[in-house]
């Protein structure tokens, strides 16, 4: 190999920075491994829950459908995918996080009903 560099300390400069730059590219890939197998885990939790599907109130103005994938599209009136985000069930309870920033929560009193925002919405 030719030395680009003839000065020992800016050879070992170099060396340290290809060096650095190795392992600081391995470990971002470490992260990002870890991060999709966590998301994985995430959409298989989501794909087995019991409440995936559409959930409607009794009027049928507000439309929830919880999708596999830990994500969620709520209708409202005429206005379809009014919000999107994705959301989290633990136990009964579920949490949502709009795409836009609005957080909310709800409670599954039994299979069939979900109580949301003040609102009961219905399995379809």
């Amino acid at each position: 190999m030719r030395r680009i560099f003839k000065s020992p300390v800016r050879q070992f400069f170099a060396a340290a920075t290809l060096a650095g730059a190795a392992t600081g590219s391995f470990a971002a890939d470490t992260v990002n491994d870890r991060e999709t197998q966590q998301q994985q885990t995430s959409e298989n939790k989501m794909q087995q829950h019991p409440y995936v599907g559409m959930w409607v109130t009794d009027d049928g103005r507000v439309r929830h459908e919880l999708l596999p994938n830990g994500r969620y599209d709520e209708a409202r009136g005429s206005r379809e995918s009014a919000y999107r985000g994705r959301y989290d069930v633990t136990g009964s309870h579920i949490e949502y996080w709009d795409d836009t920033g609005f957080t909310a929560d709800g409670d599954f009193v039994d299979g069939n009903t979900l109580h949301h925002g003040g609102m009961v919405l219905r399995r379809r």
